[in-house]
């Protein structure tokens, strides 16, 4: 029995991606205040995982009772069970790269040797490239690419785990003759680089939980000067989505405890192939 007096229920989220899912599919029959300690959780994982209730609800800017509310709308029994979850995933987060590759020795080892580990990380994309395929919205589709075939530059956004998705966009973009900047300077420069983008440019900007901060900053730079923006994220609740004209929700799945990139690296190759091709059907409709 929860301290509300109900019983719970076996459907409670018990891991972070499960949670998150389970918010994002609530979303839209979520009462205001609680959609808003949805959103900044969501945000601020790391907060919720180890600040006080108090602390909580003066950074999300509600009252301490709605965070038991956000819970028990989730099935749990009071605010502290649903926190053991945000702890759970920061452990899981911080565990070093030789804890990760132990778990999957050990994987190896109870299967098909090395074997095992390869079939896991295709299992794991191959969820995601059919999660993708699934969910995508064709008419977020079109217009994306509608908006960054008619952009003179396009700017791609990107660090840390989401930067090689950024550096193939700008590798395929070079490739088919379409001038673009990818956003990265040794030098520092990097606000002096997006400061050249104008209304009639575009951007790709790409982050997922936990975001990083520059992207974000550099994204919200651009949004100011009313360049239009194109996201690819993990979440409506994500920093990216308030700023993106359209904005594609990605989730990848995992072997243990590696990502996938590969539904957004799918989503990135069919972007930038679909707006070179508008690009040339387009000039050729000018010739004509």
């Amino acid at each position: 029995m929860g301290a509300d007096g109900a019983t719970m229920d076996k459907r409670v989220p018990r891991d972070f991606e499960t949670l998150r899912a389970t918010i994002l599919d609530r979303r839209a029959s979520l009462p205001k205040r609680i959609a808003q300690i949805a959103a900044y959780a969501l945000d601020n994982p790391d907060d919720i995982a180890f600040g006080t209730a108090a602390s909580i609800a003066a950074s999300a800017g509600v009252q301490p009772s709605t965070l038991i509310r956000f819970a028990q709308q989730l099935g749990f029994d009071g605010f502290t069970s649903l926190q053991q979850v945000f702890r759970e995933r920061l452990r899981e987060r911080n565990s070093s790269y030789d804890e990760r590759l132990a778990a999957l020795r050990a994987k190896a080892e109870e299967g098909a040797g090395h074997r095992a580990i390869f079939d896991g990380f295709v299992a794991a994309a191959s969820t995601s490239l059919s999660d993708i395929s699934r969910a995508l919205n064709d008419a977020h589709f079109e217009e994306a690419i509608a908006l960054l075939a008619k952009a003179e530059t396009i700017y791609v956004l990107a660090k840390r785990r989401s930067y090689p998705v950024a550096s193939y966009i700008a590798y395929a973009l070079g490739k088919l003759k379409i001038r673009n900047q990818l956003v990265e300077s040794a030098a520092g420069l990097n606000a002096e680089m997006i400061g050249f983008a104008t209304p009639r440019d575009a951007v790709i900007a790409i982050s997922f939980s936990p975001y990083a901060p520059a992207t974000i900053e550099e994204t919200r730079a651009i949004a100011e000067q009313g360049v239009p923006i194109v996201a690819i994220t993990d979440s409506s609740f994500s920093p990216l989505a308030q700023f993106a004209k359209v904005w594609f929700e990605v989730s990848e799945a995992d072997f243990g405890g590696f990502r996938s990139i590969s539904a957004t690296m799918a989503l990135a190759m069919a972007l930038t192939v679909a707006v070179g091709e508008k690009r040339r059907e387009a000039g050729r409709r000018r010739k004509g």
